[in-house]
């Protein structure tokens, strides 16, 4: 693909010094893999998309370039709390910026565009919405612009898992700022979203960077739902002393899990877009800064977030698509230590979701690629082979050696189902194609209500031939037909199964059907990696507990979030290493001399008295 080099980014000291200015600017010592090669990039004046997953550390390498060029910086981002927390975090770091947002007085959006337009600050936080004015963008044309960068870039692409209409008008950015450097960054984007980015963005000629996507540490399971409450408390039991994320689909389901888990002595709080900002950031807060801490949460929980050590995220429903699933439990495990994943799902989920995109606002083509999407989740919850591979595979990228999710370290069973996927096809045959799945299992099983009873179809050839299998078990030969694209759920006719020319051919004998049979709930805590992690002693738990509540104090005064003032990593280098002066403080990755200046010398005392 070409690259169109907007200009070389001048800078006020030589590019071999980045590892110093890194050390100096943000209190680290060293790059994260794959982040030096990116800012060089930028700086050398090349238009590109980046595409780095969740938690290897994307905002620093347009941070770092912003801080260091002569020309002025703009950062657009989508959500405010995103936007504030960033401009926080470089505040504390001794860099000037500014922020317009709609959750900005006029008094502060004024204020801070003045003082970009004067050079006061070389770097400004923009929602897209408040860029693309027309006034806005004729003032900021006559000043000069040197770096432009798109956060959550996936937005401006149709195909994108978190499409937003206002994104789209970012294209006309490479016309109205035709010298400066155009940089694009987003966690998860396939093939189809990465190239429509490109496309509008760039008009197809940029360089693109897409890190590998592997996430080693993390196990991978799927369990199918049966009793979510007891699954998710036997999955929890050995994780008392973890903190954790558990997301469900809606704020009502977010509550009541909150609820059970309280009752079950674990520390849960919920987080959804229901509650109001204040409970929001407690919420947080307490996640960020206490052990132990559960927070059940709706998709409005995660962006952003920089915790390290979250050792689990649960899945209590199917999520969105593949690029969600992923986004989200890469909140996992970011201090690179083994981490669990585990979804529990059920027929009911894929049926919401499917209703979800089928009964949307947005264009035929788009639900048709949402539709798809979905259909590549479904088969990575059913496969029968490596789900680090099927993950992996969906983003173009590959596996070299897994050994750490449930298919590899228990391989599932494979059996012939074609006997008991003709009773299904032929119960729904029988009743016209016109009923969903609860009804038709109820048939094949013999299960008698009002409903069969009413319509005769307790009379049915098919009525009973199944009760010899487990209503699971007829659910799960369900879903696989489903996932196997035997059946389809029509969501017109709220959820009825009909049948596919294969599922046809199924049903005449003409093609057999392979059935994975379900997993059982002792495969949910065989984490061998996690058993060696469960074992490990925590050293100076104490005081590591004694520091991160002289954080949280310092954080509140400031009305921040906790992990900007240090990250947790950086709060145990201390423990670790105790420094007992200025010196072996900034030496600590993390504590640059600006935070040192601030309120380094606290935690020195802390960790004198201690």
């Amino acid at each position: 693909m070409a690259t169109i080099k907007a200009t070389n980014l001048k800078i006020d000291q030589p590019k071999n010094s980045l590892q110093e200015s890194l050390k100096k600017m943000f209190g680290f010592r060293n790059f994260r893999e794959g982040q030096e090669p990116i800012v060089r990039d930028i700086l050398d004046g090349n238009n590109m998309l980046v595409v780095m997953p969740t938690g290897a550390g994307k905002s620093l390498c347009y941070q770092l370039p912003a801080s260091l060029i002569k020309k002025k910086t703009i950062i657009i981002s989508p959500l405010v709390s995103l936007i504030d927390d960033q401009v926080s975090s470089l505040e504390l770091q001794g860099i000037k910026v500014e922020k317009m947002h709609s959750s900005c007085s006029t008094l502060e959006n004024e204020t801070a565009l003045d003082s970009f337009s004067k050079g006061n600050t070389k770097i400004i936080y923009m929602s897209p919405e408040r860029l693309m004015m027309p006034h806005m963008l004729a003032l900021l044309q006559s000043l000069d612009i040197g770096l432009i960068v798109i956060d959550e870039a996936h937005c401006i692409s149709k195909w994108g898992a978190g499409f937003r209409p206002d994104y789209e008008n970012l294209s006309e950015l490479k016309i109205r700022f035709p010298t400066a450097v155009i940089t694009a960054f987003t966690a998860t984007a396939d093939d189809a979203t990465r190239k429509d980015i490109v496309k509008k963005l760039f008009s197809g000629q940029s360089k693109m960077i897409v890190k590998g996507f592997d996430r080693p540490n993390l196990y991978l399971s799927v369990v199918e739902k049966n009793n979510t409450n007891s699954q998710l408390l036997d999955f929890l039991k050995n994780r008392r002393n973890m903190s954790g994320i558990v997301y469900c689909l809606s704020r009502r389901q977010t509550e009541k899990t909150t609820k059970f888990l309280t009752e079950n002595s674990f520390k849960a709080y919920s987080y959804h877009a229901g509650l109001s900002s204040q409970e929001r950031k407690k919420a947080q807060d307490v996640f960020m800064t206490d052990l132990g801490v559960v927070i059940v949460a709706t998709i409005a929980f995660g962006m952003g977030i920089d915790k390290p050590d979250i050792r689990f995220v649960v899945h209590t429903n199917l999520p969105s698509n593949m690029e969600s699933f992923y986004q989200e439990i890469g909140r996992a495990g970011r201090d690179g230590e083994p981490a669990d994943t585990m979804m529990i799902y059920g027929l009911d989920d894929l049926i919401t979701r499917q209703k979800m995109i089928k009964t949307g606002i947005s264009s035929p083509d788009f639900k048709i690629r949402e539709l798809k999407r979905l259909d590549s989740l479904l088969a990575y919850c059913e496969s029968s082979s490596c789900r680090r591979d099927s993950l992996l595979s969906y983003f173009d990228d590959e596996c070299n050696e897994c050994d750490n999710c449930d298919n590899c370290l228990h391989p599932p069973s494979i059996e012939d189902g074609t006997k008991v996927a003709q009773m299904i096809l032929s119960a729904i045959v029988r009743t016209g194609q016109n009923f969903g799945a609860l009804h038709i299992s109820n048939i094949v099983s013999g299960s008698m209500n009002e409903k069969i009873k009413a319509r005769g179809h307790n009379s049915l050839p098919t009525f009973g031939v199944g009760k010899d299998y487990p209503k699971p078990y007829l659910q799960a030969v369900l879903r696989q037909m489903i996932a196997s694209n035997h059946l389809n759920v029509d969501i017109s006719q709220y959820g009825a199964l009909k049948i596919t020319n294969s599922g046809a051919e199924v049903l005449k004998g003409f093609r057999k059907f392979s059935f994975k049979i379900p997993s059982r709930i002792k495969n949910l805590n065989s984490n061998k990696i996690l058993e060696r992690k469960l074992k490990a002693p925590v050293q100076n738990l104490d005081l590591l507990i004694e520091l991160k509540a002289k954080r949280l104090e310092i954080a509140s005064k400031r009305r921040v979030p906790a992990y900007i003032i240090f990250s947790d990593s950086t709060l145990e280098e201390m423990v670790e290493f105790k420094p007992k002066n200025e010196e072996e403080m900034l030496a600590i990755n993390g504590v640059g001399p600006k935070k040192l200046e601030t309120y380094g010398y606290t935690f020195l005392e802390t960790l004198k008295n201690h």
